[in-house]
């Protein structure tokens, strides 16, 4: 139980947690009659809960965030420093952490230019679109205002962000939603919906045909993620980008790659657009960019978006009209700064490639062993495998059973993910995101845990 450290009895935070905490994505009939898991220290790539057992992270904090991996002394002095120097100021004003990271950031960014501060996904998605329909409103006769986002991928949780989920069963009930989200088809081959050679190209045209049914000069921007994260774990076939990026220029829509799961090291590049030549107008990003120790997001825009919220001066609707307070809290770049800077030393973009090798490896082995293995994919230390009743059909296995694989993994000490209430019937797709100092060893434990859990589970 190294690195464990909290008090022998802390009975009294568990039942403060039943009580008072209202917990993410989880239904708390259960908590009746059971303790609710409190994890209540981390180190490296493991976490301990309040009875002690040492568990293996193989999701990065639950939702794909602590890319460094916990414990991180140093960025946790650079946050302390910085918020005894200057915790807080409004953006409407700059910051040092603020514009040194900034600059630290766009240098990793060719071809960007501007960052936006605030403090969540959602919300760093939702600037886009705000971004968007103001430039709808300024330089297109109120046209232009659509945006375009794809099936199976997700944006955020706020009204507007869930009007661009493409996982159906995350919007469900908290309609009705703003108009002018309009979705295009996802580019899962493994679940084709083309029976074409080029795939990657194919799926891409689908877009084309939503821009001409929905008019080219009322569509803005399109959103996507670089690879899908909750909808599946899916990475673009071969021929998908390129089109995508052709198309947007053909009829001059903006093109918005949301990076929040993606950014920051996770796919073996800075930035998971970075892998497939794409010249984007907005990259969001969030989780990885303080790997958790603050909270932070970013718009980062091209010099040309910025342009057009500063063309006229003596209009007072023309700049960018918008604020998030945590926007201005300190220690988000102050943290993200010292994030960068052990990404850089410990050469962790180069590990997570070794790594991915050897968690894609280990799952392929895994899915000639168990046919209930349907697919392996993935990029970086982002991996899935897609679990399936009938490999030739590809009938989705069971929801519960699933699930019942990522319990067990939990008994055997290694936390894993899944797909869940994403898309009905389909939420059948393990999911992997190590922190990106995962070792050789960390990669086998993780997959040796899964080996035994579906070996239990489906026979």
């Amino acid at each position: 139980m190294e690195g464990f450290s909290a008090a022998n009895d802390i009975s009294d935070v568990v039942e403060a947690d039943r009580v008072h905490v209202w917990h993410h994505l989880s239904q708390h009939k259960a908590y009746e009659t059971a303790d609710p898991r409190v994890i209540v220290e981390g180190k490296g790539i493991r976490v301990w809960d309040a009875k002690g057992k040492e568990h293996i992270d193989a999701v990065s904090g639950a939702v794909w965030t602590v890319n460094v991996g916990y414990g991180r002394e140093s960025i946790a002095n650079a946050v302390r420093d910085q918020l005894l120097k200057m915790n807080y100021f409004a953006g409407a004003a700059g910051t040092v952490p603020g514009a040194v990271f900034a600059k630290r950031l766009i240098e990793k960014m060719p071809g960007m230019s501007r960052v936006y501060y605030s403090n969540s996904g959602s919300e760093a998605n939702e600037k886009v679109y705000k971004m968007v329909r103001q430039i709808a409103h300024k330089h297109h006769g109120g046209k232009k205002w659509k945006i375009l986002y794809r099936e199976r991928d997700y944006h955020g949780t706020t009204i507007a962000t869930l009007a661009t989920s493409g996982q159906i069963q995350r919007a469900e009930q908290y309609g009705p939603f703003p108009d002018g989200f309009v979705m295009v088809p996802h580019c899962l081959e493994y679940r084709k919906q083309w029976d074409v050679e080029n795939y990657g190209e194919r799926a891409a045209q689908a877009i084309e045909e939503v821009i001409l049914r929905e008019g080219a000069d009322t569509v803005g921007c399109l959103v996507l993620e670089p690879v899908t994260a909750g909808g599946g774990v899916i990475v673009p076939p071969d021929g998908y980008w390129e089109k995508v990026q052709e198309i947007c220029r053909k009829y001059d829509i903006l093109l918005h790659i949301d990076e929040v799961v993606c950014g920051v090291g996770r796919t073996g590049t800075w930035f998971g657009y970075q892998n497939y030549g794409i010249k984007p107008d907005f990259v969001t990003m969030a989780k990885g960019v303080a790997s958790g120790y603050a909270a932070i997001s970013c718009t980062v825009t091209t010099e040309a978006v910025f342009e057009k919220f500063k063309d006229d001066p003596s209009d007072p609707m023309s700049y960018f009209r918008d604020i998030s307070t945590f926007g201005g809290c300190t220690g988000g770049p102050a943290a993200a700064l010292e994030n960068m800077r052990i990404i850089e030393d410990e050469g962790l973009l180069a590990n997570t490639l070794a790594m991915s090798d050897r968690l894609l490896g280990n799952l392929n082995a895994l899915m000639d062993k168990h046919k209930v293995i349907g697919d392996v994919r993935g990029k970086g230390l982002f991996c899935g495998a897609e679990l399936v009743a009938d490999r030739a059909t590809k009938e989705a296995a069971d929801e519960k059973r699933v699930q019942a694989v990522v319990a067990d993994c939990m008994a055997q000490g290694v936390i894993i993910g899944a797909t869940n209430r994403s898309l009905a019937g389909l939420n059948n797709t393990l999911c992997l995101a190590p922190a990106l100092i995962a070792t050789a060893d960390d990669i086998d434990h993780i997959t040796d845990a899964i080996d035994g859990a579906l070996g239990r589970v489906f026979g």
